[in-house]
């Protein structure tokens, strides 16, 4: 007599399909086959007048990659997005972790109070935050500047001065964003092993050679989790020029994301495709840098 062991092993297999089936129709159509048509599109003239007429699109191989590279607006733009992410990366990353190490040690009361106001950012919408934060950097009118006059400082014109809009612009990220990494490093703080600290301070070492060579060290998972996720989002960063600056003045301001974005809405989808996949290059070749500096040495 068989054994119903193969029996049930295909019906448990049956059953997973089934319930796997209705995800995988829908990731095909509405995530897969967008990524392969916008990759076929990025080689291609389409505009939006070949919607009606799809036969008409002509190939014309890599010429939107070369006419990304020779658009001087792009050059621009990706050359302010590598400011932003250049400066605004290691800033995120130094505020979440100082804060994070001061509710791990410095602060014993009020604790979840804490957490909760520096994560209050994140979880506000973005558009929210950067129409507030453009009414606080108005120029004559807006309270920072007003807080500075208090002490005799005349405020820039955050907004208005090419020289100050992305500085201006990597602030209010850094402020909105902080709190994410921040809960991780704390998570990550947490885990380090008390032992480790009590038998350096024994030895003789202080807290900054503690932090050094304790805790850094044992955080490089955390660290490096935290920076891929924060540099891949902000080498997309698109809402605070968008309704902030939208990409002024003298698009001292505009992101590649933007820029690609203008062009979709200009109907040029061929240019527009190949600059998104030039944007995905960039994203996996700095991550796959990120992984090699950060990843835990054997």
């Amino acid at each position: 007599m068989s054994s119903p062991a193969p029996a049930r092993r295909r019906g448990v297999e049956r059953a997973a399909w089934g319930l796997i089936l209705p995800f995988c129709l829908l990731f095909a159509v509405f995530t897969a086959w967008p990524v392969v048509q916008s990759l076929f599109m990025s080689f291609t003239d389409t505009r939006n007048r070949d919607l009606r007429t799809p036969f008409s699109v002509e190939f014309v191989g890599l010429d939107n990659y070369v006419q990304a590279f020779a658009d001087p607006l792009f050059r621009t733009a990706a050359a302010n997005t590598a400011y932003f992410v250049l400066v605004g990366v290691p800033l995120t990353l130094g505020i979440a972790l100082a804060a994070a190490v001061v509710l791990d040690k410095g602060i014993s009361r009020f604790r979840a109070f804490f957490r909760l106001g520096f994560y209050t950012p994140v979880i506000t919408s973005i558009v929210a935050v950067a129409v507030v934060w453009r009414f606080l950097l108005q120029d004559e009118f807006g309270l920072i500047n007003t807080v500075l006059g208090w002490v005799g400082i005349t405020g820039p014109n955050w907004l208005g001065d090419p020289d100050w809009s992305m500085p201006a612009l990597i602030l209010m990220a850094a402020w909105r964003n902080f709190g994410t990494a921040m809960i991780i490093f704390l998570a990550g703080l947490q885990a380090v092993p008390a032992s480790l600290h009590e038998a350096a301070s024994i030895d003789g070492a202080g807290s900054v050679k503690r932090f050094r060579h304790i805790t850094l060290p044992l955080l490089r998972p955390t660290l490096l989790f935290v920076s891929v996720t924060t540099a891949i989002g902000y080498l997309q960063f698109f809402e605070e020029p968008y309704v902030m600056t939208n990409g002024g003045p003298l698009n001292s301001t505009i992101s590649a994301s933007m820029y690609t974005y203008k062009q979709f809405g200009f109907g040029n989808y061929g240019f527009a495709s190949a600059m998104s996949y030039l944007i995905f290059v960039v994203i996996a070749v700095v991550t796959a840098l990120q992984f090699r500096l950060l990843r835990e040495r054997s």
